[in-house]
């Protein structure tokens, strides 16, 4: 089963310094039939004004994933965190037992960024954040995992969640396959290109809400970039 949510019909609003489209019920944006997917709660595209961004704010109990995709977003939270988080790279932040965080675009161009949040399957720990690196050429004609709530995942972001987060970069015309399994769900989007799905195409910034596929066959259009919840 594969539902394609094109990005035209998301739901969003453009508030000036942040121009916001939702995949999932979200803010002021309301739909019963999407309210998440699986423990996938929150997928939000979002475009960053220059030097603005989000003033600080508190969360709790949610993993918060934030790829980027152009520009950079810096962080600051009241555990003491600071950092920078450019395109191409991952954030995550375990709001845990509560933390309050700012993110702001300093640069001097848009920042463009899916910011995900998954529900936890563990509560009552203490909150945390963290950043890394992933250089593209190692997700290159593959998928790799970005995050994961896995211990076996040694080299991915923890996030405390039955879930991974992944993602591939495919010249056009090659495939890449995950082996999700019937019992998963599973929600992607191309963050440029154009990608296929059995016979679903999906374009950048389209969702895609896939489940009851064991081994899931990706198949570029043109040269692409893939970003995919891993779901339970």
């Amino acid at each position: 089963m594969i539902e394609l949510r094109p990005f035209a019909k998301l739901g969003g609003e453009n508030h000036g310094w942040l121009d916001a489209k939702h995949h999932f019920s979200f803010a002021g944006y309301h739909d019963p039939a999407r309210m998440n997917w699986g423990n996938l709660r929150v997928w939000n595209d979002d475009a960053i004004a220059p030097h603005s961004g989000f003033p600080p704010h508190p969360h709790r109990d949610m993993e918060i994933v934030t790829y980027i995709l152009e520009g950079a977003i810096s962080h600051q939270d009241s555990l003491g965190n600071a950092g920078r988080t450019e395109a191409g790279d991952v954030q995550v932040m375990s709001a845990g037992t509560g933390i309050r965080h700012s993110e702001f675009n300093v640069e001097d161009v848009t920042t463009r960024l899916f910011q995900i949040w998954i529900m936890p399957t563990r509560s009552g720990e203490a909150p945390g954040w963290g950043t890394r690196p992933f250089p593209k050429g190692e997700r290159a004609g593959r998928f790799v995992t970005l995050a994961s709530g896995y211990a076996e995942d040694e080299d991915a972001l923890p996030i405390r969640t039955d879930a991974r987060v992944v993602a591939a970069t495919l010249k056009a015309g090659e495939t890449a396959e995950y082996p999700l399994g019937k019992d998963r769900k599973a929600y992607l989007v191309p963050a440029k290109g154009a990608i296929r799905i059995d016979d679903v195409k999906v374009n950048a910034r389209d969702g895609a809400a896939i489940a009851d596929i064991d081994v899931l066959r990706v198949t570029a259009i043109e040269d692409s970039e893939i970003v995919m919840v891993d779901a339970a």
